[in-house]
């Protein structure tokens, strides 16, 4: 049987070695590690987790007083986007995190850009960990540039909402 279907997947582990790219045909090798990683945990806990970390990340961009572009019915909980404050630099703010906190957070695309971010709960990268250093983050860099923020709440918002989950 093939490994779509349950079976083991296929070993290329010396066609890889020998080749060492990232080819799209090891792209199976990809969907069967993250069937097995969502098999394990289940959907269901898999949908609440990515769920319960939009509702904290939710908690911290608007305690800071920041707005979402989509109403909350249209969210998907996995992609968020998030108004840029007036006069605030995208590029500078995307740039201070990346180089200062390790932390990627999407620039907005066509008519969007510069105008909003996009804060992606993926799959894994779906945790409380990323959750808070990115509220932490954001909270830091938008107030070391004076945005107009609520600055020093975000990370506390987003705990109170773990804790009522």
């Amino acid at each position: 049987s093939s490994f779509l279907e349950g079976g083991s997947p296929p070993n290329l582990s010396r066609q890889i070695m020998a080749t060492r790219s990232s080819k799209p045909e090891w792209d199976p090798l990809g969907l069967h590690e993250a069937l097995v990683i969502l098999a394990e945990e289940g959907i269901e806990n898999a949908w609440q987790r990515h769920a319960d970390n939009h509702r904290a990340l939710r908690a911290g961009i608007e305690a800071m007083g920041l707005t979402f572009v989509v109403d909350e019915p249209h969210r998907l909980p996995q992609l968020n986007s998030v108004s840029i404050p007036d006069g605030v630099d995208d590029a500078a703010v995307r740039s201070r995190l990346l180089n200062e906190y390790s932390l990627e957070i999407g620039a907005g695309l066509g008519p969007m850009a510069g105008k909003i971010w996009r804060i992606g709960l993926m799959g894994y990268a779906s945790n409380r960990r990323n959750v808070l250093l990115c509220l932490g983050a954001l909270d830091a860099v938008l107030s070391d540039l004076g945005a107009p923020v609520q600055s020093g709440v975000a990370v506390q918002a987003a705990m109170q909402a773990y804790a009522q989950a």
